[in-house]
């Protein structure tokens, strides 16, 4: 890694009682592996997703979607409320519809038996993107 570039912190958060961690746990090894800082809350809701993201100071935040997108929704309302101008993707059971209404605000969605090195790679596009848009506002 180049020495001026920063270390990429991504927030992963379950949306849904579900029980399947699989998926997530998977994913977090994938992008420790990548060397990225990977900040696990588990099971949250919507607002304890976004003040973790605060918190934290995240590049990108990421939800294990259990099938619902509601709570998708309401984060990207309260990242958006807080003026917090994150990335987010979301992963797992999304059904096609929801999965277009998520794209159309911005959302990466990965379904089941995405292929880790994609998203590794959407998540370092993320987060160069955010870096560029805050470069851009200094």
């Amino acid at each position: 890694m180049d020495q001026q570039q920063a270390r990429i912190k991504i927030l992963l958060a379950k949306t849904a009682l579900d029980g399947h961690w699989r998926g997530v746990s998977v994913v977090a090894r994938a992008l420790r592996e990548a060397d990225m800082e990977v900040i696990l809350v588990g099971m949250a809701l919507a607002e304890e997703i976004v003040a973790a993201a605060r918190d934290e100071d995240v590049d990108v935040v990421g939800l294990n979607v259990g099938g619902r997108i509601e709570v998708v929704e309401r984060v990207l309302d309260l990242l958006m409320t807080e003026g917090l101008n994150l990335p987010v993707l979301a992963g797992g059971t999304i059904a096609p519809k929801a999965a277009a209404l998520l794209r159309a605000r911005g959302v990466a969605v990965f379904p089941p038996g995405s292929a880790l090195p994609d998203i590794v790679a959407a998540v370092r596009t993320l987060a160069a993107e955010k870096q560029g848009r805050e470069g851009k506002q200094e």
